[in-house]
């Protein structure tokens, strides 16, 4: 979270009735409902482990055991078993 002046971005009026309740305090102001960003959508994250686990099915079917794969990505034996009998 980055901070920002109060001064740069609200309304003289609205920061004068904002200091009458905060005055030099710091204050979380929170994300609108609906806005909020899901799990792994800013830092690429989600992305990433949705290609990995594409990857991991799509060597499955070729015939990589399950085995193989744990080794390669360094995943344990069951999470290799969620990411290729997962319906997805």
């Amino acid at each position: 979270m980055k901070y920002v002046n109060a001064k740069s971005i609200f309304p003289k009026e609205l920061l004068r009735e904002i200091q009458k309740y905060a005055n030099g305090k710091m204050v979380y102001i929170p994300i609108l409902k609906g806005a909020q960003k899901k799990w792994g959508e800013v830092s690429g994250s989600k992305d990433f482990l949705d290609y990995r686990n594409k990857e991991i099915r799509q060597q499955f079917l070729i015939g990589v055991t399950i085995d193989q794969l744990s080794n390669q990505y360094f995943l344990s034996h069951d999470s290799i078993k969620k990411i290729v009998y997962s319906k997805k």
